[in-house]
């Protein structure tokens, strides 16, 4: 029997406890762009048609493009960055892992589920590594991950911060970079992910083991293919967004410390804080239906993604009944 997993979400576990509708409430449990990019008309051939392979490389070209991927590396698009995390374990063949933590818990799932070890040894055959990670926020350096004869870098909130990438690192064997397309454009809905990686190390283990066989023909909708391509080609709306998002987590941060909550990391699209009590203030921010994430290993870590512009009111309010109005960063 497969085990739950600890996510965020569970909006509508929220409202069965709380009550209101989800409409009524602020989803913060996630770090996913509360203003997404603006989808636009889709053509009626991308719903009616089986996705066709011009669709797909002008979307692997904009990928390449916005994330400047090494020539001699290859891409390959699936439906959601989580389609891939799942055949990471087959497509590595490592049967034993190392994934430093706290960390996104999806990759230990996968690896289990795979019948692999999850090892506190550093020195385990193969790496797993979230970049920033989740939910602290922590970068890694190249440096660090030098030693790594097999490593898999989950770059999914790294579109926030473009020069700290470790994509060129996808030139090495056995290594592989994740993307994901729903944090940052706002569009987890439209499950979009992306490994970048060395034809030889993509395709571990020959036919039948690749991971383009593993995803089978049409992995991406056309839909999918539309709306990313438009997007990554979206420079412009990237920088803007990155600009809006620093301002908004800084904007969240001060609202946070003012309740007495202190910062000890997180990203531009969700902020972790110290809280004396985390289920507590789950609890009163789930009273005024704002949804937040705790961590079953931590009794005091909060993480707050950010509000939309029109979630700001509503946020406060539920403050009001957690923490104290002490000085800034106190706890």
């Amino acid at each position: 029997m497969t085990q739950p997993r600890d996510h965020g979400g569970g909006l509508d576990a929220a409202v069965g406890r709380y009550g209101g509708s989800r409409t009524s409430w602020v989803d913060l449990s996630t770090g996913i762009n509360p203003v997404p990019y603006p989808v636009g008309p889709i053509e009626d051939g991308a719903w009616t048609a089986l996705p066709d392979q011009a669709a797909m490389e002008r979307l692997l070209t904009a990928a390449r493009s916005f994330w400047k991927v090494p020539a001699e590396a290859q891409i390959i698009a699936a439906p959601g960055a989580s389609a891939l995390i799942a055949r990471m374990p087959h497509v590595t063949g490592a049967d034993r892992v190392y994934i430093p933590g706290p960390t996104y818990n999806e990759h230990a799932a996968a690896f289990r589920a795979a019948s692999r070890e999850v090892s506190d040894d550093a020195t385990a055959p193969a790496r797993v590594v979230v970049h920033p990670n989740n939910p602290d926020g922590r970068m890694w350096l190249a440096d660090e991950l030098a030693d790594c004869s097999t490593c898999i870098i989950d770059e999914s909130f790294c579109d926030i911060a473009p020069s700290a990438s470790l994509v060129n690192l996808a030139t090495r064997p056995g290594t592989i970079v994740l993307k994901s397309f729903g944090k940052f454009w706002g569009l987890a809905g439209l499950r979009l992910g992306f490994a970048i990686g060395l034809p030889e190390t993509l395709g571990f283990g020959g036919p039948g083991e690749s991971l383009a066989d593993m995803l089978g023909p049409w992995a991406v909708s056309g839909p999918g293919l539309e709306v990313g391509a438009r997007a990554l080609e979206d420079t412009a709306w990237a920088s803007d967004t990155r600009n809006r998002l620093a301002l908004d987590a800084h904007r969240l941060d001060d609202l946070l410390l003012g309740r007495g909550a202190r910062v000890v990391g997180g990203t531009d699209l969700f902020r972790l804080y110290e809280v004396d009590d985390a289920a507590h203030w789950q609890d009163r921010l789930a009273h005024g239906h704002v949804w937040s994430r705790i961590f079953p290993y931590s009794d005091t870590w909060l993480r707050l993604g950010l509000p939309g512009p029109d979630q700001w009111d509503q946020l406060e309010a539920a403050l009001a009944g957690c923490g104290s109005r002490g000085p800034a960063g106190t706890a």
